[in-house]
């Protein structure tokens, strides 16, 4: 009997759940309530990808036989040092008879649950990626579970386009939610792709100041010009008195969307009293967070975003067709 939330494939450790595990059950039948996807492409986790990256100094061979041998161990892609994963795009191959999940034979979806609870089984040796780039295409399957969420790919945007917003969706949904109209944000990583859509998620929601904080002038460049923060400050998000200092008056809004460690405190600082941070990031230590605000004395609500919103993948979408700073920011990454 199969488990809504997939607890029939979980090998080991038994009785937690797919997340959890160390092993899950990639084979290919499907269950009554199953959906089975031919998988296309892959786009990591940005804070697993850099880790993974940084730790083969860069070397696209060693970083895809990971990549491999996690998959091929673990019956999903979890790194087992962020404990992030990503997630896919393919079609859907065989649909079980009682999936609640609407999808059909010959369906191009994206799957908006983590590689790190999906069951996933390559069949290429990931021959056709460099190892140097977030998006992994290859052949293989993955299986949905009853509990699984995935969006049939739209027709007018370019898949790989579409696999890069899907993958980070959520932030500028649950940024919608956070902002009202007249307050002030900050985005931490504001060039990038779930930094660039919260900004424009925050203007969206009637935000009377953003200010983007990138690390570099470089990327400060590309933000100024794509024009979606009032204001674009320099700083590197790990140094709290320098990040604070950056985005100068204490904003009613911070949301962090970095890949590296250690931005907790900066991201605290830089809030109002009463105000909320929220954290978008794979590599946020939920410790320090926790204790650096009460360190800090700091009167802030705190948020984890865990990717789903109702209605975050149309919102995201809408919001590339819409906003042409952000498509451009998109883009220009997809062409890197």
């Amino acid at each position: 009997m199969t488990s809504p939330v997939g607890l029939h494939r979980v090998v080991t450790p038994a009785g937690v759940l797919p997340q959890a595990a160390e092993r899950l059950d990639a084979r290919p039948e499907i269950g009554a309530d199953e959906v089975r996807i031919a998988v296309e492409r892959l786009n990591l986790d940005a804070a697993s990808f850099r880790q993974l990256a940084e730790k083969h100094g860069g070397d696209g061979d060693k970083v895809r036989a990971e990549v491999l041998e996690i998959i091929g161990s673990r019956g999903k892609m979890q790194n087992p040092v962020t404990g992030s994963g990503g997630m896919l795009i393919g079609t859907v191959d065989e649909v079980g008879p009682d999936s609640p999940l609407g999808l059909k034979p010959g369906d191009r979806v994206a799957t908006l649950v983590s590689l790190t609870l999906t069951p996933l089984a390559v069949t290429d040796g990931l021959a056709g990626w460099d190892g140097r780039g977030e998006q992994v295409p290859c052949a293989g399957h993955a299986i949905l579970f009853a509990r699984s969420v995935a969006a049939v790919l739209p027709d007018d945007l370019d898949s790989r386009l579409a696999l890069a917003v899907l993958d980070v969706c959520g932030a500028p949904a649950l940024t919608a939610r956070v902002v009202r109209p007249g307050a002030s944000v900050a985005v931490l990583g504001g060039a990038g792709k779930s930094g660039s859509l919260s900004l424009a998620a925050a203007r969206r929601s009637g935000a009377a100041r953003t200010v983007g904080v990138v690390p570099s002038e470089a990327e400060a460049a590309l933000l100024r010009d794509a024009g979606l923060a009032d204001h674009v400050a320099v700083a590197d998000a790990r140094d709290p008195v320098a990040l604070a200092a950056a985005v100068g008056e204490p904003v009613d809004v911070t949301v962090v969307c970095v890949d590296v460690p250690g931005c907790e405190h900066g991201a605290i600082l830089a809030t109002a009293a009463g105000g909320t941070v929220v954290f978008f990031s794979m590599a946020t230590s939920f410790a320090a967070a926790a204790l650096g605000a009460e360190g800090l004395a700091a009167d802030v609500t705190m948020l984890v975003g865990n990717g789903y919103v109702p209605g975050h993948a149309e919102y995201a979408l809408e919001l590339v067709r819409e906003v042409p700073g952000v498509r451009k920011l998109f883009e220009g990454r997809l062409t890197l």
